[in-house]
Formats: C-alpha cells, structure tokens, sequence
C-alpha cells in the first residue's frame, strides 16, 4: 500500500489557501482515478483505490497543518508502510507558480506540514513539490501562503492539478522522472 498524503488545513475557510494544494492535488486525483468516498480515519480523511494496479490510500490529515506527521505516522502504522511507500504533495515557496518537481528526502525549508511529519516518520519520504513562488520579501510569505490563489490563476491551478492527476500512474509505478516530464509536456500544450 502506497500511502499519498496531500498537505492542508481543514475548513472551508482554508479551501483555495495556497498552503491547501496538496489537499487540492488528492482530491483531484480521487476523483480521475475514481478511488473510494473520503472517510473519517487516521486523524484525518482516507480514500482508498487503485492507479495501474497498485494500491493507493490517500490522506488528507484533519489536524492542521502543524500536526500533519500524526495522521501519516499513524496511517504508516495500520498498513506496515515504510517511508518508501510515503508521498506527500506540498506547496513550495522555492518553486515558480504550477512547476512540480518531485524528490525523496531533503530538508524542510520552513515548511511546518513537512517538519511534522519528518518529526513522526523521519525524512526520507517522497514529496511532490507543487510551486506557489516566492512573493519576493520574507515579510509577505505568510499571508502569501495563506491567501487565496487569485482568480487570474485558477485556470493554471486547474490545469496543473489536471495533469498531476492525469499522469499519477508514473508516480505509482515510482518513476518519478517521468511523471514531472510527462506533467510538463501537459502544461506545455
């Protein structure tokens, strides 16, 4: 079992936050690959299915983002996972708009979601680096990653989180090249 966590905060509230991509990323992705109704589990809300004949839990964890590493360690626990089976799909300050670059391991740039669950699984698990950009002084980062993504951008948003969906059968086989190749081809259309 793969586990793929998308990284947010929950409420209605916190829906269209730049920080809340990564929930945006699984649900999109439940919904091209049909996978199972969200339910209540791991501290948060699971969805189960299959991409290419692998198995897939994904998970958005309900205990805001500070917490996240509790529902992905628990998650780890019930399935036997290790941390090769972990994906966790982010924003990234360090990436322009809608590019995506996938890596294992690394450090956590300040990123609180990222710390958490370093914090509770350790560090060498697979994130998908979704780029918000910089907003270009340190003092406009948090209410940047905090604020809705503008009008202007939801069709860029849309497409990115189209292809990510689209072309997760390549994350799923762990060829993690091809997938960010095949994203950018999409997005280059």
């Amino acid at each position: 079992m793969q586990i793929w966590v998308g990284l947010g905060n929950p409420g209605a509230q916190y829906a269209l936050h730049r920080h809340n991509v990564g929930f945006m990323a699984v649900d999109t992705i439940a919904e091209v690959h049909g996978f199972d109704p969200w339910k209540k589990q791991f501290q948060g809300w699971a969805s189960a299915g299959r991409i290419n004949g692998q198995r897939i839990l994904l998970l958005k964890p309900a205990t805001f983002m500070n917490e996240s590493g509790r529902a992905v360690g628990e998650a780890m626990r019930f399935f036997k996972a290790d941390m090769g089976d972990v994906t966790v799909f982010h924003d990234e300050l360090d990436l322009a708009p809608f590019k995506v670059k996938v890596k294992t391991g690394g450090g956590t740039a300040g990123h609180n979601g990222l710390r958490s669950t370093e914090a509770h699984i350790g560090n060498a698990f697979r994130r998908v680096r979704i780029g918000i950009g910089h907003p270009g002084h340190k003092d406009r980062v948090t209410g940047h990653v905090l604020g809705n993504y503008a009008k202007a951008e939801m069709d860029p948003l849309a497409d990115l989180l189209g292809a990510l969906a689209a072309e997760a059968g390549w994350l799923a086989a762990r060829d993690d090249a091809r997938f960010m190749n095949e994203v950018a081809l999409r997005l280059a259309d």
